[in-house]
């Protein structure tokens, strides 16, 4: 027998190519090195700088304020100079008026803020637990709130007279609706894995509601306290701005009445400044409530 010869394949040889026809890249320019300076800052800067920030628009406003009525540009009858505003501020609290009549509106706004919360948590609990109830209820508890707080003036002027019932029942229509929508919107951001962790070890309806949906609510029932807040505080201006013998609002009247611009701009600071400071309160209870939770929220920057 023939014995078979094995054939070994030579592998691929590549062509060389010419190294004149080969075009290199000139070599990449070297530039010196640069040196970027970071800037030092330390806490207190920090801190120092996120003060001052918030404080940088309202100056600003007073300067122009300021500028305008000295150049001309506003009108003393217009807009009275910040010097009145100031001096009309310290006879008030130096006379008393100024306190006599932002106890009564607080006193108000307090009265109707606690009805309004209590009425508003109660119709969120009740919505957010019983889907029957959201049905039948929050199609026309959400026509009812399109109306102004003006709209019902009228016939409330009719069922309770003009009296300080007339104010609390306006004010407390004003905090329900924000309220009562953030109570419900809570029931429907309960985390679902909580819930059902719960269920796994047998909690019941209410232990669920009180162990896991409150707490993880707190923000949300703060945003809609705080919003009821701010909603009752509008309404309590415009109420006594229509029937009211004493209160901020009285005295808004009262100067727009004799032409007494000062008194109307220190009674709408002071208006501001009471807003912005229970504001901040609810701001610090909410922090102090939520120390040491978690929070999935972010920023950009």
């Amino acid at each position: 027998m023939a014995r078979a010869q094995t054939v070994t394949s030579e592998p691929y040889a590549v062509p060389a190519l010419p190294r004149d026809n080969v075009k290199r890249l000139p070599p990449a320019p070297t530039r010196p090195v640069r040196k970027v300076e970071v800037a030092r800052t330390t806490a207190w800067t920090t801190t120092l700088g996120d003060h001052a920030l918030p404080w940088l628009l309202p100056l600003l406003l007073l300067g122009l304020w300021y500028i305008g009525v000295e150049h001309g540009w506003l009108s003393e009858q217009v807009l009275p100079p910040p010097a009145y505003v100031y001096q009309t501020l310290s006879d008030l609290i130096t006379s008393g008026d100024l306190w006599l009549n932002a106890s009564a509106s607080l006193l108000r706004v307090v009265v109707g803020f606690a009805l309004g919360a209590c009425v508003g948590v109660a119709l969120g609990l009740a919505m957010g637990l019983s889907k029957t109830v959201e049905d039948y209820l929050l199609p026309t508890f959400n026509a009812l709130v399109q109306i102004p707080v003006l709209g019902w003036l009228p016939f409330a002027l009719l069922l309770f007279g003009i009296g300080e019932s007339l104010k609390y029942v306006l004010i407390a229509k004003a905090a329900t609706v924000p309220i009562t929508l953030c109570t419900l919107q809570a029931f429907h951001q309960a985390p679902k894995g909580l819930l059902e962790a719960g269920r796994a070890y047998g909690f019941s309806r209410w232990q669920s509601v009180l162990f896991i949906v409150l707490p993880s609510a707190v923000p949300t029932l703060f945003t809609g306290l705080r919003l009821g807040f701010t909603k009752a505080w509008l309404s309590l201006v415009v109420v006594e701005l229509v029937a009211s013998s004493e209160g901020l609002g009285y005295l808004i009247v009262y100067g727009r009445q004799l032409f007494q611009l000062d008194l109307v701009m220190a009674a709408v600071v002071v208006v501001g400044a009471i807003g912005l400071l229970i504001d901040r309160s609810f701001d610090y209870l909410e922090r102090r409530l939520n120390r040491g939770r978690p929070t999935a929220a972010g920023r950009l920057s």
